[in-house]
């Protein structure tokens, strides 16, 4: 047996679960901090979507099934919250995708966790005009440096699309950078 398997065991087992998911905590927290940080843009939403999101692991790491890494596993369901964190913002005030992409803009200009320099914030401006799958693709891969390979577990998609889609998204991003 793996060490992931141990984990995992120690993770189910109910007199191991509790130091195995602060280990578990203290290993991925701040990967999945920054992972959600760049889909959301803001601190405090960031710091709610991370919580939700260890949650919804230590609930359901009982239904992990080992069909992919656990840290691919982590990262979906960060994305998912994520994802849902941001459509329920865009429920809540009825505004379209380009409304609340500029709008997180200009929640991450107003952030005081913000230490970017223009040129970064001119980079989080192109990154919000791309659509969400790319968003995610290009911070996934270009901020995180995440293989491939564990991109299409995470995203459940074919390496040749997730290429595809990052080539594209760093287009755009040089076209609006040039523009800009």
């Amino acid at each position: 047996m793996n060490s992931e398997e141990d984990f995992i065991k120690r993770l189910i087992t109910a007199s191991t679960k509790e130091s195995a998911f602060r280990e578990l905590l203290s290993l991925y927290k701040v990967r999945l901090y920054w992972h959600i940080r760049h889909i959301v843009k803001s601190h405090e939403d960031a710091d709610d979507v991370l919580q939700n999101t260890f949650i919804k692991i230590y609930k359901n790491i009982k239904n992990f099934k080992g069909d992919s890494k656990l840290f691919s596993w982590m990262y979906r369901i960060a994305t998912n919250e994520a994802i849902t964190h941001l459509n329920k913002n865009k429920k809540r005030v009825s505004i379209t995708n380009e409304e609340t992409h500029q709008h997180l803009i200009n929640s991450l200009k107003a952030d005081v966790y913000f230490e970017g320099e223009a040129i970064q914030y001119k980079l989080q401006q192109a990154i919000a005009i791309l659509p969400n799958k790319q968003q995610l693709v290009f911070n996934m891969r270009y901020f995180q440096e995440i293989p491939y390979k564990e991109l299409s577990e995470i995203l459940e998609t074919s390496e040749g699309a997730l290429k595809a889609s990052y080539h594209i998204a760093a287009k755009k991003i040089e076209a609006f950078l040039t523009a800009h």
